[in-house]
């Protein structure tokens, strides 16, 4: 079944009418007009926020005055603004080194009403401690710089200060060092001298005796010239009357001439028993040497014999085993003799 489309609608155009004033109403009393507010038309407003007189821009309130006075504030000193109230103190530690800029960049905050004029408030500037540090060149280096300077000279001063401690330390072990070594040093010199002069004193005294001994060889000589030693002082054995071999064996073939050792007297020849035939030289000292077991007697009591004259010839009288010459010393004739190979040598003789 058909249908017929609806016709058109015509688009909607708002009506042209005049422009009505902007006004209350019908009421006959006129269109409105734009309110602008002035000082003179306005009743301030009272109470605890109440907006003070503008100057510059910016209000003179107590907070504004805060500002003031904490830029006014510098390392140390007291600063203060009449805001209708009592004055407060205000004080800052003194800080190294704290640039204050000049009140003229605030004095504007400041009115003729208030406590104090301008000038009056840039002399309380003046008051403040400046604090920022010059330097070589004439400008103000400030206060973190200034801080920073400050620290660092302390801590170079006490670098320094460990540097000179860590010197003198190095230095005072180095002289202990160097005195520990001078005194080693010298003791070792002193040592080295003294164990010199032991040894020169020494080779002294042992020259000395060599020539000493060298001049009592001269004096003194060996009983006999070619002997084998086969008897010794003080061996043990039955064979002896005292148990042990009082004196030096000198064993040669019978004949062999016998020497006296030194210059003295003969103050015994002759027969002595055990001893054989026996001659006694005593020396100028009172020391007796016996030559024991001749075979034949050169010299008789109470002659004098020089070094190496003859006086017998060894033998085998007495109690013996063999030809041979028994030497016996008797330190100032005393009965018991003593060992005669020590006697011989201390006169330069080594049997």
């Amino acid at each position: 079944m058909a249908s017929n489309r609806p016709a058109p609608e015509a688009p909607f155009v708002p009506a042209q009418r005049d422009a009505e004033p902007f006004g209350p109403g019908p009421e006959g009393e006129g269109p409105w007009e734009e309110w602008n507010p002035t000082e003179e038309s306005v009743a301030p407003v009272r109470g605890r926020h109440r907006v003070v007189k503008q100057r510059g821009g910016l209000a003179r309130s107590s907070t504004v005055l805060g500002v003031g006075v904490i830029a006014a504030v510098g390392a140390g000193g007291i600063a203060s603004a009449n805001t209708g109230k009592s004055p407060v103190s205000i004080s800052v530690p003194d800080l190294p080194s704290v640039s204050v800029p000049h009140l003229s960049s605030v004095e504007h905050l400041f009115g003729a009403d208030s406590t104090g004029s301008a000038e009056e408030h840039r002399a309380t500037d003046t008051a403040l401690t400046g604090i920022g540090q010059t330097t070589e060149d004439g400008t103000d280096t400030g206060a973190g710089e200034a801080l920073r300077n400050r620290i660092m000279a302390q801590a170079e001063q006490q670098q320094g200060q460990a540097d000179s401690k860590a010197t003198a330390a190095m230095v005072a072990a180095a002289q202990q060092q160097s005195d520990a070594a001078a005194a080693k040093a010298e003791k070792e010199a002193a040592d080295k001298a003294a164990a010199a002069k032991q040894q020169a004193e020494a080779d002294a005294k042992k020259a000395a005796e060599a020539k000493r001994l060298a001049e009592l060889a001269k004096q003194y000589t060996l009983p006999v010239v070619s002997y084998t030693i086969t008897g010794t002082f003080g061996q043990p054995g039955a064979m002896w009357s005292s148990g042990y071999h009082t004196g030096l064996d000198f064993a040669a073939p019978t004949g062999t001439l016998i020497k006296a050792v030194h210059g003295g007297t003969i103050t015994q020849a002759g027969w002595a028993g055990a001893y054989g035939y026996r001659t006694v030289l005593t020396l100028d000292d009172g020391t007796e040497l016996w030559f024991c077991h001749q075979s034949s007697i050169n010299v008789s009591a109470g002659q004098k014999v020089t070094t190496g004259e003859v006086i017998g010839r060894v033998g085998a009288t007495g109690n013996v085993t063999g030809p041979h010459l028994h030497l016996e010393v008797h330190p100032g004739g005393q009965a018991t003799g003593v060992d005669p190979a020590p006697w011989l040598r201390d006169k330069g003789l080594n049997p």
